[in-house]
């Protein structure tokens, strides 16, 4: 009588899950910004989000790849394949103007791109605010 044994199957299904739990946050972020903080509630959806960051010497990232202002919506329209619909996070850090993060909201809206979204740290909890 011959049987299947998948105790070593579930083992090595269990490290490969706990290395892609442990590795996965670790490769969504790629440009070192430090984002300001903001209460705000989570914004939930089961697609990925394309990133737009701009660091605090100006310069503008589509995910982790830097881009020329003037090139940033045909790359956006490159990369979404025309597609609107797509979400599409802005990351600015906290040093860099507001003017210049709205003019990058702006031209990233005014290429038809809608779902524009803000990204912030999440504030500190009330009780260790002021330590």
């Amino acid at each position: 009588m011959a049987e299947i044994n998948v105790t070593p199957f579930v083992d090595v299904m269990l490290v490969l899950l706990v290395v892609f739990m442990v590795t996965a946050p670790l490769l969504t972020i790629g440009v070192k910004v430090d984002l300001p903080q903001a209460e705000a509630e989570v914004i939930q959806g089961n697609d990925e989000p394309l990133t737009v960051s701009i660091n605090d010497l100006g310069q503008i990232f589509v995910q982790e790849a830097p881009v020329e202002p003037s090139e940033l919506v045909p790359r956006l329209k490159a990369i979404t394949g025309e597609n609107a619909d797509i979400r599409i996070f802005v990351r600015g850090d906290e040093k860099v103007s507001y003017g210049l993060v709205m003019e990058l909201m702006s031209s990233i809206n005014v290429a038809g791109f809608s779902k524009v979204a803000l990204i912030t740290k999440m504030p500190m909890a009330r009780g260790n605010a002021g330590k």
